[in-house]
């Protein structure tokens, strides 16, 4: 079975990606035509505030550390639903 420290850790390195993707498309979505830029945009922040949902997330679990691990989990993982799935969105 996996520690809490190993999965942190493999959280944080997916967050790490979805951050580098995050910025590309934010740079996209500026040289995007007006209207498209728009509707881009706010899906863009859509997905930007559940990145920083999910991101406050792992903090708190980083701090609260293994002991507290199944109170916080739930909400780690929907926090990390809810940001795949804005992806997914936005790709689509």
């Amino acid at each position: 079975m996996e520690t809490v420290e190993a999965h942190v850790e493999k959280m944080e390195a997916e967050l790490r990606q979805w951050g580098v993707r995050l910025d590309n498309l934010l740079a996209m979505a500026d040289v995007a035509g007006s209207a498209a830029r728009l509707d881009r945009r706010q899906r863009l922040e859509d997905l930007k505030e559940k990145y920083d949902v999910a991101t406050a997330k792992l903090a708190e679990l980083k701090t609260a550390g293994s002991r507290k691990w199944e109170a916080l989990q739930g909400g780690v993982e929907n926090a990390w639903s809810e940001l795949a799935k804005a992806f997914t969105r936005l790709a689509n």
